[in-house]
């Protein structure tokens, strides 16, 4: 990029970021319409006019699930190149225009989606979304930025080879998920990645970005009727159908305990049991109970039982995560290595208390109170984060009207319907991951 390009791109972010400041009080609520094109493609919308800014996120269901063997970091590198050239722009003549048009845009992959965003000045849309459009249908994929990128990747890949949570991590997955494509690196690996040729990304691309599993949200000054057009313009010349690779259920390996020796002070500890799909009807019990148990970062059992009242930890927490083809509820905390059996153990008897006690009625209504009342400030407080929630909201299908549903679903959770959750997902045994050094663990 040139110095001149640079100057620009500061400017044009510099202008956008004044903008989005002054737009970080103006959701208090929001008003979502459902939008469908000419041409079928449908879109969440909520319009805000109070200042002159449209952010808009997609997502196509794939991820790096769909990276072929020997070429693990494909769908990374994929979303490296959206913005390295496409139609007729080069690398260097669409970053310009991007600045020009004081636009931000960027694409991301996780294990199961390949998402995009971009967030623009009302003003000049059409030029936004003409790059947007471009980089959608026609990336270019031109060897030098793929391996300008490729090279960034490897750099940071091979940077994390000798650290000790990264090589954890790696031992955790294979062992959890077996050969499923979740035991995978999702960034890849320096060898998948030298073997991903133009070719592959071009296939990749083709086979991934269709309109059947394409989620879109879209937040600020723009109408429902503009935005129909602009979807068709955007979307409309992509392929109905991807071509998805088939990927099974994991089946995740329980009763187990992985233990990477590692010469540190502290030891990090991760245990996993049974997660609970989304559409389950006891989600939002196994929610609140997760939150009670470990979930709640200053008001959680485990926090009080291992930070406050014994000191071993600065923080311990859990969450229940959810991917297409596998749920899990994790704990996870590091404390010092000498004190890591202990730290164990009080997990272990603070799990079997919600296992068999469940919680009390004054937890279940704090922990209501605290979930109902966080929502609107993780999830609603800026354009992007309601752009994210309205795409999030669609991959679950959890439907238009869910965040007016919400509280009404939370208020319905009883306390035999949370103890019956903590009893399903907390009885059977853990897998456990231990690092750091020798511990006994058993």
């Amino acid at each position: 990029m040139t110095y001149s390009s640079l100057i620009r791109r500061s400017a044009a972010g510099f202008a956008l970021a004044c903008v989005v400041l002054l737009s970080a009080a103006a959701h208090a609520a929001v008003n979502i319409q459902d939008v469908t094109s000419e041409r079928g493609i449908n879109a969440w919308l909520v319009e805000d006019y109070s200042v002159p800014i449209i952010s808009i996120r997609f997502s196509f269901k794939s991820g790096s699930t769909q990276d072929p063997a020997g070429k693990e970091g494909l769908a990374n590198l994929i979303t490296g190149l959206f913005d390295e050239g496409a139609g007729e722009l080069t690398s260097d003549q669409f970053q310009e225009q991007l600045d020009d048009a004081a636009a931000e845009m960027s694409f991301s992959a996780d294990r199961d989606t390949v998402s995009g965003s971009m967030r623009m000045l009302a003003e000049t849309r059409d030029e936004a979304f003409e790059l947007l459009r471009l980089a959608i249908n026609q990336p270019r994929f031109d060897q030098k930025p793929i391996d300008r990128i490729r090279a960034q990747l490897i750099a940071g890949i091979k940077a994390q080879e000798r650290n000790p949570d990264t090589i954890a991590q790696i031992s955790w997955a294979k062992a959890f998920y077996g050969t499923h494509p979740y035991s995978r690196r999702s960034e890849g690996t320096e060898e998948g990645l030298n073997a991903v040729t133009a070719n592959d990304l071009r296939d990749f691309h083709r086979r991934v970005f269709a309109r059947k599993y394409l989620n879109i949200g879209v937040v600020g000054a723009i109408d429902a009727d503009t935005l129909s057009t602009v979807l068709d313009k955007l979307f409309g010349p992509l392929p109905a159908e991807p071509e998805l690779q088939l990927v099974e259920k994991a089946t995740p390996n329980f009763d187990q305990i992985v233990k990477v020796d590692y010469e540190l002070p502290q030891a990090t500890l991760q245990f996993a049991y049974p997660g609970i799909e989304r559409e389950d009807p006891e989600f939002f019990a196994a929610y609140l109970m997760n939150h009670i148990l470990g979930g709640g970062t200053f008001s959680s059992r485990l926090y009080d039982e291992i930070r406050e009242k014994r000191g071993l930890a600065y923080g311990v927490g859990s969450y229940i995560a959810n991917r297409d083809y596998s749920s899990a509820l994790v704990i996870s905390t590091a404390t010092r290595a000498d004190r890591a059996d202990e730290t164990l153990d009080i997990i272990r008897q603070q799990v079997e208390l919600m296992a068999t006690q469940g919680p009390t009625q004054q937890e279940l209504d704090a922990a209501k109170r605290f979930i109902k009342g966080s929502y609107a400030i993780k999830n609603l407080s800026s354009s992007r984060s309601i752009a994210r929630t309205l795409v999030g909201l669609q991959e679950e299908k959890l439907g238009i009207d869910y965040i007016e549903r919400r509280g009404d679903l939370i208020d319905a959770v009883t306390l035999e319907t949370v103890r019956s959750a903590a009893k399903r997902i907390l009885t059977l045994q853990p897998a456990i991951m231990v690092l750091g050094p020798a511990v006994q663990s058993d």
